[in-house]
């Protein structure tokens, strides 16, 4: 079996889900367009392929994702994990009303102009993301519920939306909760004080930012929380790093430039392309049940794969560490 669809078990539920899933940002029209066909063909590879575990949320493309992702899943006759989130509920406005919101969210393209995505962590809101996400993936169950970007409404998300969901899998409804934030800080917060069976951490544990090991992982593995680990790329300077590149979204600092050049030279001793290396790296830590990313093409996804499969050896790792570039693992 490839190293891309070995399965691992998320520790708390009974649910074993491939080593690479499929994120769907980019299929929702993440700064490119892409059609239904492409959507419906890169899905479906992906399930070819052997991954089974799809992530999505109704941020992306505003909905466009959630309604290709169950189109694609329901022409197909092999099992799948699906999770995806609640926090924000697609509300109708004018253009108007849509062109005097500052939202700080990433620009989506081939979206509906009078659907926006609004911030609803209340009890409500969750119920009513929830029913319009089955409805739009045209299922009548999701494996798990992500609670998506409560950072900076982490408290509210404790108090009002993580109950809900704590009732939807007693009842089972839904099999896990979870939640997914960009910060270690929040995150580690919600590991504590909430009964999580997975997270989602982005950009916090790649080839030029461990942080996520330092507390996070460690409250994980403590509470035998899975990991999901979205990011590797770190929004692309990690994929192709020149002074044009973005680093979490925004132009990358010389600093962090220089650090990802060196990285790639060292790895070019070893013959091994950046970006395999960076898809590959969350892995090496055993908090890390799978990585997810993201891909807009039936061409992109088997590049990652081919990048997820290929062999890297053990002295490229260590050659990292002890160059300093990358901290050694800490359990």
């Amino acid at each position: 079996m490839a190293r891309h669809s070995e399965l691992v078990k998320i520790p708390r539920i009974d649910r074993y889900v491939t080593k690479l899933a499929l994120g769907s940002a980019p299929l929702g029209g993440l700064f490119t367009e892409v059609t239904d066909a492409d959507a419906e063909a890169t899905i479906l590879a992906a399930i070819d392929s052997g991954i089974n575990f799809f992530d999505t949320a109704p941020l992306y493309g505003h909905g466009n994702a959630e309604r290709r992702m169950g189109a694609a899943l329901n022409k197909s006759n092999k099992p799948f994990v699906i999770s995806t989130k609640v926090g924000r509920v697609l509300q109708k406005f004018t253009p108007e009303e849509i062109a005097g919101k500052v939202a700080g969210l990433a620009a989506f393209v081939g979206v509906d102009p009078t659907i926006f995505p609004v911030f609803d962590f209340s009890r409500q809101g969750i119920l009513k993301s929830l029913e319009e996400s089955l409805r739009r993936l045209d299922l009548d169950r999701v494996d798990i519920a992500l609670i998506h970007d409560a950072d900076d409404q982490l408290d509210k998300a404790i108090a009002e939306s993580y109950p809900v969901l704590d009732e939807l899998r007693s009842q089972g409804v839904i099999r896990g909760v979870g939640v997914g934030l960009n910060y270690c800080s929040y995150a580690t917060k919600a590991v504590k004080e909430m009964d999580l069976d997975i997270i989602l951490i982005a950009g916090r544990y790649s080839l030029l930012d461990q942080s996520a090991q330092d507390e996070l992982f460690k409250e994980c593995l403590k509470k035998e929380t899975g990991v999901m680990v979205g990011g590797v790329y770190n929004s692309g300077v990690l994929a192709s790093p020149t002074p044009e590149s973005t680093y979490d979204y925004v132009k990358v600092k010389p600093e962090i430039l220089k650090r990802a050049l060196d990285i790639k030279h060292l790895l070019a001793d070893f013959h091994i392309p950046l970006t395999a290396a960076a898809i590959q790296f969350p892995h090496r830590h055993p908090a890390v049940t799978c990585v997810l990313t993201g891909s807009r093409s039936v061409q992109e996804l088997s590049s990652n794969i081919a990048d997820f499969d290929m062999d890297i050896p053990d002295a490229t790792w260590s050659a990292l560490e002890e160059s300093g570039l990358v901290n050694r693992i800490e359990i």
